[in-house]
């Protein structure tokens, strides 16, 4: 499973490999230069301190130094970054897989999760990839290398040195490995506990109003401060975690270089004799120089292995919130072979052809709807007609293709256009006219301005003080409920679709609201395809198919009439 969250993780950068590559390049030639500097500093104080050769005979290679110094500072800045690209663009694909997959799963799913919960997913969680990329990636490869070619330069210079880097190397790795485990699994609980916390308090955000109502104000602080103490638990247990790992991990990187000095010094005092002869200072210094060096992106990755623990725990929550790993998009099919024009009889096919239709609500327990069977003719308006609880809505929504059947089929016209309007439409904080031209961007104010007189919305929008540019709340804060529906209703007109799901278009209206509604809307809906869910008489006066459906037990049967 970690191997599979992983090879997740490696393919969300996948757009910036070229960045990504630039990156691990210059990484490992500033690696390669830091020998070359400690060469470099050794061989200015062999010949100024041991030869005693003036200061000028050394110029050029003080001069080489400051060069190298130049060049190691400039891979520094363009490792930052490459890195810092390939992260952006890693969290952007995160979010269009994410986005994606939310999109995928339809609104009815999304009505059964928190938002809060999944919009940490584009957040906290992305966050988290971002520090994986711009942080343990770069360093895994200068892992790989930089150690290698200070341990073949050291073992060129001074074999015992290099002997004990090498044996010394795997207690780090070893240890990390041992803390990332248990940093992973608490870094996955924090994670776990954010996106929870998120989700109760975006809910109570959402409910403040009730809760004022009823009184339960106060408790519900409790509730926040609750949840809130447990992100403060989670997050101080990371930490710590994080903390002592570096404090072991420092400690033998310590002990390791403090070994090869103490091997150094004796050697110096003539209390250990490995060597035909002593090395020189110089040697001793190139040595000791990359020591430190030798064990410095061993360091550097235990300092990121945490970083790579909380990308595969928002792996892990992303896999647990959406059901599976989110993948990229499909590379579109070869436009060698064009589309396929419907044929004769496709365009002269009925609208929507129902054919034993059983349907269940999501996390119902029983069907609402069995053995349902009607044809949709062109230009057809058909009233949906029965009691609460007859299965009006889940139909709709069955033919917006929300819903899958529990059995039967739904069958459209290839290439209809369909459009959904329900009783409880998603209206965003912005003017009137910021929420009409979701469905067309590009719509002209003249545009606008017509589908909002067929909805009537200008009937109460033209009172308002800036008319269509007038701002409103989130969830159409400000709005009664229905002006909310009546600019769903003029969104979905908008968009302009072939075949309309309208869901109690005409409540909560007057009589004349009502009556100048469907007036308007049966101007717009000539030669479309219509089918409306409604209490109105009316409505069903207006439409000129009624569909009754009658419960029967826990079922409901349908009678059709003219």
């Amino acid at each position: 499973m970690r191997r599979r969250r992983l090879h997740w993780l490696g393919g969300l950068g996948q757009a910036a490999r070229g960045r990504q590559r630039l990156a691990a390049l210059c990484i490992c030639a500033s690696g390669a230069l830091l020998i070359v500097q400690a060469a470099a500093i050794a061989r200015l104080i062999q010949a100024v301190l041991v030869a005693q050769r003036p200061l000028a005979e050394a110029t050029p290679v003080l001069l080489g130094l400051l060069a190298v110094l130049v060049v190691r500072a400039g891979l520094g800045s363009l490792t930052a970054l490459a890195a810092g690209d390939v992260a952006d663009a890693a969290r952007l694909a995160l979010r269009e897989r994410v986005y994606r997959r939310l999109l995928g799963q339809g609104p009815l799913w999304m009505r059964q999760r928190r938002s809060g919960e999944l919009g940490e997913l584009m957040l906290t969680h992305a966050d988290a990839i971002e520090n994986y990329y711009a942080g343990y990636q770069p360093v895994r490869i200068e892992v790989v290398v930089v150690p290698l070619l200070i341990a073949l330069a050291v073992a060129w210079t001074d074999w015992v040195v290099a002997l004990i880097l090498v044996f010394t190397a795997p207690l780090v790795p070893f240890f990390m490995m041992l803390v990332g485990w248990g940093a992973e699994a608490a870094g996955r609980a924090q994670l776990g506990e954010l996106a929870r916390m998120s989700g109760h308090f975006a809910d109570r955000i959402k409910g403040l109003g009730l809760l004022r109502l009823y009184g339960r104000g106060e408790a519900e602080l409790d509730g926040v401060a609750a949840a809130a103490e447990g992100v403060r638990e989670r997050t101080m247990k990371v930490l710590r975690i994080a903390f002592l790992s570096s404090t072991v991990l420092e400690f033998f990187a310590s002990v390791s270089v403090a070994m090869v000095a103490l091997y150094l010094g004796l050697s110096y005092l003539g209390l250990m004799a490995l060597h035909a002869q002593v090395p020189t200072l110089g040697v001793g210094m190139f040595c000791l120089l990359l020591a430190p060096e030798f064990y410095a992106p061993l360091r550097r990755l235990a300092a990121h292995y945490h970083d790579r623990a909380n990308a595969l725990a928002a792996a892990a929550e992303v896999e647990r919130l959406l059901g599976e790993l989110p993948e990229a998009a499909a590379a579109p099919e070869s436009l060698a072979a064009p589309l396929r024009a419907p044929e004769l009889l496709e365009q002269h096919a009925p609208p929507v052809i129902v054919r034993d239709l059983v349907l269940r609500p999501l996390g119902a327990q029983h069907d609402v709807i069995q053995t349902l069977s009607f044809q949709l003719e062109a230009g057809q308006r058909l009233a949906l007609v029965g009691p609460s609880g007859s299965g009006k809505s889940t139909l709709l929504e069955a033919l917006a293709g929300w819903l899958p059947p529990q059995s039967g089929s739904i069958v459209l016209r290839p290439g209809l256009e369909v459009g959904y309007a329900g009783q409880r439409p998603h209206l965003f904080h912005g003017s009137i006219a910021d929420n009409l031209r979701l469905a067309d961007p590009g719509a002209t104010d003249a545009r606008l301005r017509a589908v909002a007189e067929a909805a009537q919305v200008m009937r109460f929008a033209a009172a308002l003080p800036d008319g269509l540019d007038t701002v409103i709340g989130e969830r159409g804060f400000g709005l009664s409920g229905g002006e909310a529906r009546r600019i769903g209703l003029a969104r979905l007109l908008l968009r302009d679709p072939q075949l309309l799901l309208l869901d109690e278009p005409t409540a909560f209206l007057d009589a004349d609201t009502e009556a100048d509604l469907l007036r308007t809307l049966a101007a717009f809906a000539r030669g479309r395809s219509v089918v409306i869910a409604t209490h109105s008489e009316a409505a069903m006066r207006w439409a000129d198919t009624r569909l009754t459906l009658t419960p029967t037990g826990v079922a409901a049967h349908a009678q059709v009439t003219a």
